[in-house]
């Protein structure tokens, strides 16, 4: 049994090729190198050739701010891509693991988003992993779309990196108050979704760590548990213009993971404390 990641080098593509690895399962890990996604006929011939049984797709366009000035190739990517790539999969008869995002909700009010709740993405960047949702479910029934939220794992950049290196070079940082969440620590989610990819236990989850913070409360805990001296001034979003607008409210329900059995992540801030040590 052989599985792809496609966006392999990235912070949660890489942990998955790891702890694949780990539990001794023939892996590959690819990236823009080996085949682009928005070209459907490469996507196919790609997954034809190395005939996994499932295919991890964690490739993206994910800069948000940028995206609202290049729409074109940010849904090329999310949009697109994912569609060629779960075609691809549908051909090949492999199960195809769709990693979203909270932002494909509007991010109102104060409850925890359900699976089957309204979407209503904000930006360029939301909408086109919505409709990256979309056309995995209409390529093939044998999917899995997970929606994660604040990644942050051993590669690439992410928001503890900046912080550290923020918290290093000054005396204090604003962050944002009022947007809430849960981080996502990729090492915690790659088991996870190792594990699904076993069952056929298809649908939309949510899998973000346990625990809500605001983006200030995660700032805090960074900075204590590095022990780093930097204050963390809190700051309103409207004082923190962006040019693509933020969900203010991104609390996941993970009602969907325990009625299909499956285990939730650790608490966030454990998880924060053990990718510092790490």
């Amino acid at each position: 049994m052989k599985f792809l990641v496609t966006g392999g080098k990235g912070q949660l593509g890489a942990d998955l090729v790891r702890e694949l690895e780990r539990r001794g399962l023939a892996c590959r890990g690819v990236d823009i190198d080996d085949f682009d996604i928005t070209d459907e006929t490469a996507a196919r011939a790609y997954v034809a050739d190395y005939a996994p049984a499932a295919v991890f797709h964690c490739a993206a366009y994910t800069a948000v701010d940028k995206a609202e000035d290049d729409a074109k190739l940010c849904r090329a990517v999310n949009a697109d891509g994912a569609r060629y790539v779960a075609r691809a999969c549908a051909a090949a008869g492999a199960k195809i693991i769709y990693i979203s995002t909270d932002y494909v909700f509007p991010g109102q009010g104060e409850n925890f988003y359900e699976t089957d709740d309204r979407t209503g993405p904000l930006n360029v960047y939301g909408r086109s992993k919505l409709e990256g949702e979309t056309a995995v479910r209409a390529e093939t029934e044998q999917s899995f779309i997970t929606r994660i939220s604040w990644a942050f794992g051993a590669s690439g950049q992410n928001f503890v990196k900046t912080m550290l290196r923020l918290g290093g070079e000054r005396e204090e940082i604003s962050v944002v108050t009022d947007q809430v969440g849960s981080p996502t620590y990729t090492a915690d989610l790659a088991p996870l979704l190792c594990d699904m990819a076993t069952t056929e236990k298809y649908g939309v989850y949510h899998a973000s760590n346990e625990g809500i913070c605001s983006w200030y409360e995660f700032a805090v805990a960074i900075m204590e548990e590095a022990g780093l001296p930097a204050r963390i001034k809190p700051t309103l979003t409207s004082e923190y213009p962006t040019k693509a607008a933020r969900p203010q409210n991104s609390r996941l329900s993970k009602k969907s993971l325990a009625q299909a059995g499956f285990a939730c992540l650790p608490h966030w801030r454990d998880a924060l404390r053990r990718y510092l040590r790490s």
